[in-house]
Parts: C-alpha cells; sequence; structure tokens
C-alpha cells in the first residue's frame, strides 16, 4: 500500500503543499494539481495512479464533476473533500464514482486511515479482476498446448460465419489431424507425446497470421479458422505447417531419427451452411487425406 501513487486536488496551494509533504513521509508518492484541468493534464500522463484526493469547491469544473470525468476515463480511485455537509452528500459521491467522502475541518490521520482504506479495497478488487480473468483464459484455454480448446473453437466460429454473412468476406478452415499418434504413444510414451503435442500447437501458431486462430479440437486434432481466406490461400497456410512439422525430429531412437506427420483437411465456407455443416466438410476433407496415404492436405470446396 505504500509507495501508491497519490494525486493531491486542491485550489489552496498551503492545503495541497501541506498534504503534499504529510503523504510524502507516509510514504507515498504523492504528486499535486491546483483545478480540474491540471488534473485531467497530469492524469492523461499518468494513468496508473491510483488515488486522487480532491476538494470539491474549485473554480471552473468542481470536484464532483471532475470525479465523474476521472472515473469515466481511468480506473483510478477517488476521495472527495468538502466543508459544505448540506450542499453535496455521501450518496452524491458514491453516485458520481467516489470512493469515499471527507467532510471538512480535515484531520489529516484520518484521512491517511481511509486512503488506506480505498487503496487496500482497490488492491482486492484489483487482485479478484486479475483471478476472474485467468479463471475465463483457463475455461477457453487447453492446459498443454496454450492453444484455445473446442469450447472456444465454436464459439469463436460462430462469430466469424456471422461476419461472412454481414460483410461476405471468405473464410476458410483447416482440421488437422496427427499421423499414428497412438502408435508414436504406445513406443515411445505419453511424455514424448505431449512434447509432440505442444511443438504441433507451437508450428501452427508461427504458421499463421494475427487475424487467424489456432485450436486444440481435442486429442492429437487441431483446427485453425482463417477469416477473409480462400481455400487456395489457406491451403498455402497448410503445406506451411506440414512442411515445418517434417523438418522437427522428436525422438532419437536406435540411432533413428524419429518423424512425424500430419493429414490435413480445408474448406471454405459456402452459405448459408450452418457452422456445424462447415465443420463436418473439412473433418471430411481431413478423413479422405487420412484414407489416401497419410501427410496429405485435402480440399473440398463444398458439399456435393
Amino acid at each position: 500500500m505504500q509507495n501508491s501513487n497519490l494525486l493531491i486536488v486542491d485550489d489552496d496551494m498551503a492545503i495541497r503543499e501541506a498534504m503534499k509533504e504529510f503523504f510524502t513521509l507516509s510514504d507515498f508518492n504523492t504528486s499535486t494539481a491546483a483545478n480540474a484541468y491540471e488534473t485531467l493534464d497530469f492524469l492523461k500522463n499518468n494513468p496508473s495512479t491510483d488515488l486522487v484526493i480532491t476538494d470539491i469547491m474549485m473554480p471552473g469544473m468542481n470536484g464532483l464533476e471532475l470525479t465523474d470525468r476521472i472515473k469515466s476515463l481511468y480506473d483510478t480511485d477517488v476521495i472527495v473533500i468538502t466543508g459544505y455537509t448540506e450542499d453535496y452528500s455521501y450518496e452524491e459521491a458514491i453516485k458520481k464514482g467516489a470512493s469515499d467522502i471527507v467532510f471538512k475541518p480535515v484531520r489529516f490521520e484520518e484521512l491517511l486511515l481511509r486512503v488506506k482504506r480505498v487503496l487496500r479495497e482497490r488492491k482486492l478488487t484489483l487482485e479478484r479482476n486479475e483471478m476472474m480473468e485467468k479463471l475465463k483464459k483457463l475455461a477457453v484455454t487447453d492446459g498443454l498446448t496454450k492453444l484455445f480448446n473446442s469450447r472456444k473453437f465454436y464459439e469463436q466460429l460462430d462469430k466469424e460465419v456471422d461476419r461472412f454473412n454481414r460483410y461476405k468476406h471468405p473464410l476458410s478452415l483447416i482440421m488437422l489431424d496427427i499421423d499414428h499418434f497412438k502408435d508414436f504413444n504406445d513406443s515411445y510414451g505419453h511424455l514424448e507425446g505431449d512434447k509432440v503435442l505442444m511443438k504441433v500447437g507451437e508450428i501452427i501458431t508461427s504458421s499463421l497470421r494475427t487475424m487467424d486462430t489456432a485450436y486444440r479440437y481435442g486429442g492429437e486434432e487441431f483446427t485453425v479458422i482463417l477469416p477473409e481466406t480462400k481455400a487456395a490461400e489457406a491451403e498455402v497456410v497448410g503445406e506451411r505447417i506440414k512442411e515445418k512439422l517434417f523438418e522437427e525430429t522428436f525422438v532419437h531412437h536406435l540411432e533413428k531419427e524419429v518423424k512425424v506427420t500430419a493429414s490435413l483437411g480445408i474448406t471454405e465456407y459456402c452459405p448459408p451452411e450452418s457452422p456445424h455443416s462447415f465443420v463436418n466438410r473439412a473433418d471430411k476433407a481431413l478423413y479422405s487425406s487420412k484414407e489416401n496415404g497419410r501427410n496429405k492436405i485435402t480440399v473440398i470446396l463444398k458439399d456435393y
């Protein structure tokens, strides 16, 4: 809590300098501003400010208007100070986004306790939000490869199909399955198999553009959604993935280098089909690659 960044706002220089000295001695990084406009300029350059302590009565924009503006622009807490108990209520200050209101005359020791409480609550809120973000990420991420999982795949595919229906930009899908993966696991163990899965995830990711997204669909199967991409362009991506995978050596066994290959199925979205039909066609293309000898790419443009 110490070394938090505070900004003291008051049009009375003597008050703001006295408060600055007190909070600096209390181990806070303390800055000052004389009015609302200086405050907004300061926050623009210092958006990581944790807490603003502002007087309500100031020329131009008052402290409650300033609070409202701060909360709409920054993740910064605000404590407001006023000597006009009949004009401003606690409820009004909280409604504007203030974390607390302090009535004059202000005892610095009491204000320090309130600052510490607000900052403690702020820390807990930030930690809770961070934990929730991690949980959300875990819910849609494969723990081994760090790619998105099948749940996220279907969620994103629905969005991309909807985007296609609005803008008519091409949309392609790649399905990839590692060849003879069960035999690999049986021969070299699941730890080596996990290394293969992780490396395949890395190879796929390194072969894509920013707008493309990769997923571990399940087991040894992966999918890639390629927005604004025709099937012929997706095939180029597929060849790149296949070649990079073949360049890798996964196990040195009895002086023999063990290689891993993959079969790929590619298709392009055909309106007005459902996402389910779209995925099924990519799966048919993948099955065809496996049926025809594996380590191949099959493109099926539409169902017949």
